[in-house]
């Protein structure tokens, strides 16, 4: 089955369950066994429940897997994949990316004995010299958050495999229906499913999937132990969500590249960074391992932090707040915003400067988002 068909009945067969059209929400948190000895497929929400089950199954043929695992949140399936290492395991991380994933990595983990070198993963020659006795995985973002910075996904891979090396990869920004990590080589792949799977703005969900069977084994085995399951109510609404991913996410597009265009024609404007427009430095790239470029992307405004708040403050249909994916337009500023959890020096590393916008862009009339983002340059 093709993608479309597939995030509509994969993983759910109406007559198993008396012919409800719609997977039902098992809340459950227990289930009785046959006789003593003898369990049922489930015996304990926390180990599996039904809807889940369903979830979990659609993720892994949605992203060409063997097995796709639903978590209480994206931090909490990073969390899950990050486990898989020890103390004194080292990683390779992408240079500028998420500011949760940041934190988590570079704070939380490192505490544990973990350490991690952030490379530029788009420069081969440094990733292969960043590359030590210890270094046990690379932990991938494509496209980055916010800049937009994409990784040869299938190159990575490779010089992954040539040195036993665990491949992880964020694919939150261009959902399984744009971006398939797996059928590049990549061992894992994260989203967090708030976003454009849900795509709703009503659910804080996240997701890991494998095409490695056994590598899908000991992810389940460390989703079960530290808890970080997402819960039946949580799984219904991410599969309703997943249901219609395919038409909102080329409507996303359809909207994020005309409104990029309009904006690299602006005079406030200093740059665009969105890889579908032939300006973008990987925009080849983008066209040979993605099959469109999502909804999300940022841009410079010609000033600093008081240009970039009046500007905020200024739209009208955009919603000023954080997160992404979902049917409404959302505008953040990812140095106050979403990245506030690193250091104001790692962002002048990253590149994530004051001037820095990022916009989710919605699925409503275009024209309208035009007008609203017209009206707020006008007061800068």
């Amino acid at each position: 089955m093709r993608f479309k068909t597939l995030a509509i009945h994969a993983g759910y067969d109406p007559s198993a369950n008396h012919g409800a059209v719609v997977p039902p929400v098992v809340q459950s948190s227990t289930f009785a066994f046959k006789a003593a000895g003898e369990p049922r497929t489930f015996d304990y929400s926390r180990s599996g429940n039904p809807t889940r089950h369903t979830l979990e199954t659609t993720f892994a043929a949605l992203e060409g897997g063997v097995r796709g695992l639903a978590f209480a949140t994206g931090m909490a399936a990073e969390t899950t994949a990050l486990m898989l290492f020890n103390p004194g395991d080292h990683l390779l991380v992408q240079a500028d990316l998420y500011g949760g994933t940041w934190r988590l990595i570079s704070s939380v983990f490192a505490a544990k004995g973990l350490t991690a070198s952030f490379v530029d993963l788009r420069d081969e020659a440094a990733l292969r010299a960043a590359i030590t006795p210890a270094t046990k995985g690379i932990w991938i973002e494509s496209p980055t958050n916010p800049l937009m910075n994409l990784v040869d996904l299938r190159a990575v891979a490779q010089i992954a495999k040539e040195h036993s090396l665990l491949t992880i990869c964020d694919n939150t920004f261009l959902s399984p229906y744009f971006q398939r990590p797996l059928d590049l080589g990549i061992d894992i792949v994260v989203h967090s499913t708030t976003k454009y799977i849900n795509g709703h703005s009503d659910v804080v969900a996240g997701a890991l999937m494998t095409a490695d069977a056994a590598l899908g084994d000991k992810l389940a085995y460390l989703q079960n132990a530290l808890g970080t399951v997402s819960s039946p109510g949580d799984c219904a609404l991410v599969l309703r969500g997943l249901r219609t991913l395919a038409i909102r996410m080329e409507e996303h597009n359809r909207n994020a590249l005309a409104i990029a265009h309009w904006l690299e024609a602006h005079p406030k404007i200093a740059q665009v960074l969105h890889p579908g427009q032939s300006s973008h430095p990987q925009h080849q790239l983008a066209l040979q391992q993605t099959t469109g470029f999502g909804g999300t992307f940022a841009f410079r405004l010609r000033g600093a932090r008081e240009e970039a708040f009046r500007f905020l403050n200024a739209v009208r249909i955009f919603t000023l707040a954080e997160s992404l994916g979902g049917v409404e337009s959302l505008i953040e500023h990812p140095r106050t915003m979403t990245h506030l959890s690193i250091p104001p020096a790692t962002l002048d590393q990253m590149g994530i400067g004051e001037d820095l916008i990022r916009i989710s862009v919605g699925i409503e009339d275009v024209t309208d988002l035009i007008a609203d983002l017209s009206h707020a340059l006008d007061q800068i």
